[in-house]
């Protein structure tokens, strides 16, 4: 055996006595290699804190310790996560938390419920000033769960798990029959729950995903002059045909952005990008789902993210395709009134920078909701064919002249119906009387609407909301 065979047999033996699940070890793939920087001891408290950097962005990150009873939470490791806290609110610098706990230790009873309480307390005075990202690599229970439920941005790897209550409790309580996957993985917290923002398809690419957005929330960067991308291509040209928004809004920013929440209310896009180097958040309506028209989940969805981007002073793009709010007894008694509610109420608190485009058709309430001027947008543009109306043209005049199309010959009504559309599109509203009265400040083309957005925001007074980010 030759010398470096020997090496490599010895660095293959060093290797496999690491034990993947050390916070340093974590924490090293997390982190900028040799910036790490402890800030608590590495003891038997469960939870590992330290300072470092992600691409020369400084950060504080904390990691339970799974080989310590699970990574169960006690009152020492409680205390290293507050100090955590302390630290990061002090150097106003994002804060990382990697979960693997099985929660409250059960040997200290009440002062480890204690302990976790404080957890949840300064969580919740750190909320909307500095940014907080949980990335959940294994099982997380009980207040193990409700930690990363308090941050901003949830990352849960292929075998994170997150629930209140296990399996086997569940199973003993109400006779239900699941498992860990099943109750907490990345299924059901995706697309049903919402109470994950990104799954992963490895602990690795989780902790690579927390990168990008500590990068983008703690190093927001400054707008610069940006090239043109002619997205009147990527509309079909029939209005009435669904199209998926996403090739919009990799097309406005410079690269393919961090969507968050791609599963869960897929009728409405939240992506995290740059835009000519700037941090910016892009809220879409997707016609391919649900024809883009809003309800109570998306509504909810776009609300916290309008919320999380103003505490943090990142600028509003919001492109507009919405045909109305999905109407049916489901959405009302889902709570489309309420939750849609918090999507003005976002809207109209909001004192970030936030641009609106209108790319095809806004209407109704849900023209409202969608960053409107009334709601107090920076500006607002729209490309030539879109329309703005209380609703379609066509489906008004069906409305209000019933009567006069029913009357009209069956072979008339159709040319009959289109005319009274135009009439009542030149009365009631459209493009040029929006225009008349200021609720849209330019009508530009689709090859010029890169420009115009990058140029607004960069000629906009920086700002940011002096409220918290609860997670809705």
């Amino acid at each position: 055996m030759t010398v470096l065979d020997s090496r490599t047999v010895a660095d293959a033996a060093e290797a496999a006595a690491v034990d993947p699940r050390d916070p340093l070890v974590r924490l090293g793939h997390l982190l900028d290699e040799g910036s790490i920087r402890p800030i608590t001891p590495e003891d038997k408290s469960g939870v590992l804190a330290v300072t470092g950097r992600i691409e020369g962005v400084p950060v504080v990150a904390f990691c339970s310790d799974a080989r310590v009873q699970g990574g169960a939470m006690g009152a020492e490791g409680c205390e290293h996560i507050v100090h955590a806290y302390d630290v990061a609110v002090r150097e106003r610098v994002p804060v990382i938390g990697v979960w693997h706990s099985g929660g409250a230790r059960l040997a200290e009873g009440a002062e480890s419920l204690h302990a976790v309480g404080r957890v949840f307390a300064a969580m919740t005075k750190a909320s909307g000033i500095v940014p907080q990202i949980s990335v959940v690599v294994g099982p997380v229970a009980g207040g193990g769960a409700y930690g990363p439920a308090l941050t901003d941005i949830v990352i849960l790897a292929d075998n994170g798990r997150i629930f209140v209550t296990g399996p086997d409790v569940v199973r003993s309580v109400t006779g239900e029959q699941t498992d860990m996957a099943s109750l907490g993985g990345p299924e059901p917290h995706s697309k049903r729950s919402g109470v994950v923002h990104v799954v992963a398809k490895s602990e690795g690419e989780a902790l690579l995903r927390a990168r990008q957005l500590a990068c983008l929330l703690g190093h927001q960067g400054r707008m610069r002059e940006v090239d043109e991308v002619d997205f009147g291509s990527l509309l079909p040209d029939n209005p009435r045909r669904a199209y998926d928004v996403h090739p919009l809004v990799n097309g406005l920013l410079d690269e393919p952005g961090v969507e968050l929440h791609p599963k869960w209310a897929p009728n409405i896009v939240t992506t995290l990008g740059r835009l000519g180097g700037r941090t910016v958040g892009v809220i879409a309506n997707n016609p391919m789902r649900l024809g883009g028209c809003l309800d109570s989940t998306s509504a909810e969805k776009a609300a916290r993210f309008v919320r999380m981007c103003d505490a943090f002073g990142v600028p509003l793009v919001v492109l507009v395709d919405v045909p109305g709010y999905l109407p049916g007894v489901g959405q009302e008694h889902d709570g489309i009134v309420r939750r849609g509610a918090k999507l003005l109420h976002a809207f109209a608190e909001a004192s970030v920078p936030r641009v609106t485009l209108i790319t095809r058709k806004a209407f109704g309430g849900a023209y409202i909701a969608m960053n409107s001027r009334a709601l107090g947008a920076t500006r607002v543009f729209a490309w030539p064919t879109a329309e703005v109306a209380v609703m379609g043209a066509v489906a008004a005049v069906r409305v209000l002249k019933r009567r006069e199309l029913a009357a009209a010959p069956e072979e008339e009504r159709s040319a009959l119906e289109a005319r009274l559309a135009e009439e009542h599109e030149k009365t009631a509203g459209g493009l040029q009387r929006a225009l008349d009265l200021g609720v849209i400040d330019e009508v530009i083309e689709p090859a010029k609407a890169r420009g115009a957005i990058a140029r607004v925001l960069a000629q906009a007074t920086p700002a940011r909301g002096a409220h918290g980010n609860i997670p809705l």
